[in-house]
Formats: C-alpha cells, structure tokens, sequence
C-alpha cells in the first residue's frame, strides 16, 4: 500500500516539476517575475536549471513505475528532494526558500511511503523465508 502512494506521489512530483520548469523555460523573465524572486542576468542560468529540473524528472520515472526493482533509484529521488531543500532553505536567501519548501513537500512524503514500503516488503520476505524453512523437513 505505502508502495503505491510512493509511486503515486512521485509521478506528482514529476508533474509538479515540468510545470514550474517548462515556463521557465520559455519565459524565464515572466516566470521568475511571477514567482517573486529578483531577475538574472543573464536568463540562460534560469533556462539551464528549468532544462536540468526536467531532466533530473526523466530521472524519477524508473522508481515511479518499479521502486523495488529500482531502489537505487528510489532512494536517489527521495535524496534529491532532499538536496533541494537544504540548498534553497540552508543556502539561499529568504526569497528562494519557497523552491526549498517545494521539495519539502514532497520529500518527507517520499520518505516516509518508501521506509513503509521497503519495511513491507522486508517483512513479506522474512514471513515468506520462515515458511519454506518450516516447509523443508530433514530426511
């Protein structure tokens, strides 16, 4: 169940980030005026992040379909979240803290559904195991 919500969650945080990136992407002046941060110079910096946001994205979709096949991946999504909130709350000023509790709102649900989901699964294996030892009985 917690496996699920992970997936769930991360294919919403896939969306969530072509959404903010895209605009920016094409009109980094308009979107980072709207988001209420100060402009740069030049807009080639804001476009590069959008590009690499939607790149790390396309990143996210293997645990999104298969967190137990991909856990590496898994795991990675959720650090990533992570990294996120501690550069633009720990390292940025008060105006891009709001990026920062961005991924804050989706890491400690990833974290949590994940921990949940492996804890299942590592108490399925372990039943699982315990029976087929019962099952082999010496000769």
């Amino acid at each position: 169940m917690a496996g699920r919500w992970f997936q769930r969650v991360v294919w919403i945080g896939i969306a969530a980030n072509v959404l903010l990136a895209f605009p920016t992407l094409v009109s980094p002046a308009a979107s980072m005026a709207r988001a209420g941060v100060p402009p740069a110079t030049p807009l080639l910096w804001p476009q590069f992040s959008a590009l690499l946001l939607i790149l790390v994205s396309i990143f996210y979709i293997p645990a999104a379909l298969d967190f137990e096949r991909y856990r590496l991946t898994a795991w990675c999504s959720v650090g990533a979240r992570l990294a996120g909130v501690i550069f633009f709350v720990g390292f940025q000023p008060a105006e891009y803290h709001m990026l920062g509790y961005f991924d804050l709102a989706f890491f400690l649900p990833e974290a949590i559904l994940l921990t949940l989901a492996f804890r299942d699964i590592n108490a399925h294996d372990r039943t699982d195991s315990a029976g087929r030892a019962r099952a082999v009985q010496p000769l």
